[in-house]
């Protein structure tokens, strides 16, 4: 049976086996190669053609941000998970900028991380309320975006209720809820929020919403 194809990139040999044996004992999913740097991986990527890429964000020469990067440029990449510790909040917002799909700690539970895959597949980001907060914070910290304003006229009041939604970090099913309609209906406005905006995935919906100023710090909710 073919399942999903996952890339292992780190420099740490013991953290890639810890990975691949988790991996390895789910049916529908399959290691397909090991990458020992964010160069390493940008080639693997390229020769195998991984579904999802695990990628440590500090690795000699070519990091983790920018082998993502380079591996997010491509039309049909593959959906590039950080993985991360506690210690490295700062790199999340370049990380995110860079084209990954979301976050895992290291120690990560074996079921968090077959259920993150599997999100992350399911078009959904990875982002827990402790990443969002330090993604928020740092962007911030950063001056306002040249595309300020620009672009929200295409949505209809609906779908613009969805991006904020979206950059509030809300799941399909809390959009259905909080809205009182069908999951179905919300894939439908996400869809066309990203088509409508040209963004790639639902991360860069949360960027996009700060960034335009729709959605700010605090407003999370919860």
């Amino acid at each position: 049976m073919s399942g999903t194809r996952v890339l292992i990139a780190d420099d740490q040999a013991l953290v890639r086996r810890g990975f691949r044996m988790i991996l390895e004992t789910e049916a529908d999913l399959e290691v397909v190669g090991e990458a020992v740097d964010g160069e390493h991986a940008v080639t693997l990527v390229s020769e195998l053609r991984p579904d999802v890429v695990l990628m440590d964000v500090r690795m000699p020469g070519v990091d983790g941000i920018e082998a993502t990067r380079r591996i997010s440029a491509a039309a049909d990449a593959p959906r590039v998970i950080m993985l991360t510790t506690f210690d490295m909040d700062e790199y999340v917002y370049d990380a995110l900028r860079a084209g990954a799909a979301g976050f895992l700690l290291k120690d990560v539970p074996p079921e968090q991380l077959v259920a993150g895959i599997g999100e992350v597949m399911s078009g959904d980001a990875l982002l827990s309320p402790v990443i969002m907060r330090r993604m928020i914070e740092t962007y911030l910290d950063r001056p306002p975006s040249a595309r300020q304003g620009a672009g929200l006229s295409v949505l209809t009041p609906r779908e613009r209720e969805i991006l904020v939604l979206l950059g509030r970090g809300r799941s399909n099913a809390e959009i259905a809820a909080e809205l009182v309609v069908s999951e179905t209906t919300v894939k439908t406005h996400v869809g066309r929020v990203l088509m409508k905006l040209g963004l790639r995935d639902r991360v860069q919906a949360v960027i996009y919403a700060y960034e335009q100023g729709v959605v700010s710090a605090g407003s999370g909710g919860g």
